[in-house]
C-alpha cells in the first residue's frame, strides 16, 4: 500500500486504494462492451454472417483486449490519470465501413494507415506540437467539450439499451413499450425498463453519497436482468445465457496469432490491387485524404476526451489544462501503434473513463485496475459477455447527466459564444463523433470572428486546424 501511495501520490490527490480500484472496475464495466462490439464489427460488418475482412471474432476480441491493456497501463503509468484506452467507437466504424468496405482496401492495408497515424502522433507529441494544437482551440469550444461528450455517451447508452432506435422518417425514435396492441413484448421491454430504473437507482444512491454507486448499479442491474429473465422470459437461458458459456476459450488466441498479429507488416504494405484498379494518382489522393481523416478524428477524440473527463472530475490545472497532457497523449500515440501491430483499429482514450472519474478515480491506479480487468476478460470472454449491455448502458447515461453540468460555465448571454458552444455540444451526438463537434464549433468561431471584425483574435493555430477540418469534410465525405 505504501508503494502504491508513493508512486501514484494518492493522498496528494485526495483518494484511496479502495476508491481507485472501485473506479477502475467501474470504468471497465462501462467500456467492456468494446470487446464484443469491436470483434463483431470486424468479423461480421453487416450482421449477415459475411466475413468481409477475413478475420475472425476471436482474433479481434484478443487484439482489442491486448491493445486496451497496453494502452491503459501506459496512460496510467506515464500520466497518472484515471483513464483507459481501447479501440475507439467511430474510428472502428470508419476503418471497417469506409476504408475497407467502401474504398476497397484490405484489412491489412487499413492497419498501415492506423500505424502511420500513431507514428505521426508520436512525432507531434515528442516535439510538443500536439499540445500547441490543443491550446489553439478557443475557450468556448473547450468549455463545451465536456458537456458534448456527456450528451454523446448518454446517447450511446440509450442506443445500447435499445431505448432510442432507428426510424426511417425521423432517423431516431423511442422504442415501443406497447405490449397490448403494439409489437413490443415483455422480453423486449423489461431490459429497457431495467436500464431506466438503474439510472434512477444510481442517482438516488449518489444523492445518498453511497460509494461505488455506479458500480453497484451495474452489478445489481446484471443480477436482476438474469433473475427476471430466467423467471419470466421463455427460452431465456438458451438465448441469453447458454451461448456465452459455450465459447472457445483458446481458439481465439490461435486466430489472433494467424489472422491479426503482425498482418500490418506481412501484408499491409501491398497496395498493388488498389493501384491497379484506381491508378497511382487515385492511390495518392486516397492515401492522403484518408490519413487526414484518421489523424484528425484520432487527435480530437483524444484531446476532447482528456479535457472532458478531467473537467468532470475537477482535475484540470489552475490554468484549465489537463495535467500531464503530453504524457497522456504520448501513451495514446504509442497505444495506437500497438493496436495496429495487434490487428485492430485506432486505440484512443475512452469517454467511458468518465464513469470511473465519477466514482472518485483520480490517479493512474484506477487505470491499473481497469487493465487488470481487461486481462481477466481476455481469458474469460464468456464471463465478460454475461454483463448485459443494459446494465452498462445505465452507467453511460448517468455519467452523461453528470458531464452535462459543464454547461453552467458557458456564457449563454453572449450570442457568439452560445452559437459556438451549442454546435460543439449538439454535433457530437448528432454525428456520432466527438471530433466533428469540435470541428463545427471551431469553424463557427472563425466565421463569427470574421463577421464581427475580430480577425486579429484568431491565432495561427486556430486557422490551421480550421482549414484542416474543412479539408477533411470536403475531401473525405
Amino acid at each position: 500500500m505504501n508503494v502504491l501511495e508513493k508512486f501514484f501520490k494518492l493522498k496528494e490527490h485526495g483518494t484511496t486504494v479502495r476508491t481507485e480500484i472501485t473506479a477502475g472496475i467501474t470504468t471497465f464495466m462501462a467500456m467492456a462492451y468494446i470487446l464484443m462490439v469491436n470483434a463483431g464489427m470486424f468479423a461480421d460488418p453487416f450482421g449477415d454472417g459475411t466475413n468481409v475482412l477475413g478475420v475472425s471474432y476471436g482474433a479481434i476480441y484478443i487484439a482489442t483486449a491486448i491493445s486496451a491493456i497496453i494502452g491503459t497501463v501506459l496512460i496510467g503509468l506515464l500520466s497518472n490519470l484515471p483513464l483507459a484506452q481501447a479501440s475507439g467507437m467511430g474510428l472502428n466504424a470508419f476503418f471497417v465501413y469506409t476504408v475497407c468496405v467502401g474504398m476497397g482496401l484490405t484489412y491489412a492495408n487499413a492497419l498501415v494507415l492506423v500505424l502511420i497515424d500513431g507514428l505521426v502522433f508520436v512525432l507531434l507529441t515528442v516535439t510538443g506540437l500536439r499540445k500547441l494544437i490543443f491550446d489553439a482551440i478557443p475557450k468556448a469550444v473547450k468549455t463545451a467539450i465536456a458537456a458534448g461528450i456527456g450528451l454523446f455517451i448518454a446517447f450511446i447508452g440509450l442506443q445500447n439499451a435499445g431505448i432510442v432506435v432507428g426510424n426511417d422518417s425521423t432517423k431516431v425514435s423511442l422504442a415501443s413499450f406497447n405490449v397490448f396492441s403494439g409489437t413490443a413484448t415483455w422480453a423486449t421491454i423489461f431490459p429497457m425498463l431495467l436500464t431506466i430504473l438503474t439510472v434512477f437507482a444510481i442517482g438516488a444512491m449518489s444523492k445518498a453519497k453511497v460509494r461505488g454507486a455506479v458500480l453497484w448499479g451495474i452489478l445489481g442491474s446484471a443480477v436482476l436482468y438474469y433473475i427476471i429473465g430466467l423467471i419470466t422470459v421463455p427460452d431465456f437461458y438458451a438465448t441469453a445465457v447458454a451461448p456465452n458459456l459455450t465459447s472457445d476459450f483458446f481458439g481465439a488466441f490461435k486466430d489472433f496469432g494467424t489472422q491479426a498479429f503482425g498482418k500490418v507488416f506481412t501484408e499491409g504494405f501491398n497496395f498493388t490491387p488498389y493501384i491497379d484498379a484506381h491508378g497511382m494518382g487515385g492511390f495518392i489522393v486516397m492515401f492522403l485524404t484518408t490519413m487526414l481523416a484518421f489523424c484528425m478524428v484520432d487527435m480530437f477524440d483524444t484531446l476532447g476526451t482528456l479535457y472532458g473527463a478531467c473537467a468532470a472530475g475537477n482535475m484540470l490545472t489552475k490554468d484549465g489544462d489537463v495535467p500531464n497532457m503530453n504524457k497522456a497523449m504520448l501513451a495514446d500515440a504509442v497505444a495506437t501503434c500497438t493496436g495496429a501491430v495487434c490487428g485492430t483499429s485506432t486505440v484512443t482514450t475512452f469517454v467511458e473513463s468518465s464513469a470511473g472519474v465519477g466514482e472518485g478515480g483520480r490517479t493512474g491506479l484506477a487505470s491499473m485496475a481497469t487493465a487488470v480487468m481487461f486481462l481477466i476478460a481476455m481469458f474469460l470472454s464468456p464471463v465478460a459477455q454475461l454483463i448485459p449491455t443494459y446494465a452498462c448502458a445505465a452507467a453511460l447515461i448517468y455519467v452523461g447527466v453528470l458531464m452535462m453540468g459543464n454547461v453552467r460555465n458557458i456564457d449563454w448571454s453572449d450570442s457568439a459564444t452560445a452559437v459556438v458552444a451549442f454546435l460543439t455540444i449538439a454535433m457530437m451526438p448528432l454525428t456520432y463523433n466527438i471530433s466533428y463537434g469540435i470541428a463545427f464549433g471551431l469553424i463557427a468561431y472563425i466565421f463569427i470572428k470574421l463577421f464581427t471584425g475580430k480577425i486579429k483574435e484568431i491565432n495561427i493555430g486556430t486557422w490551421v486546424i480550421g482549414i484542416l477540418f474543412a479539408l477533411m469534410f470536403f475531401l473525405t465525405h
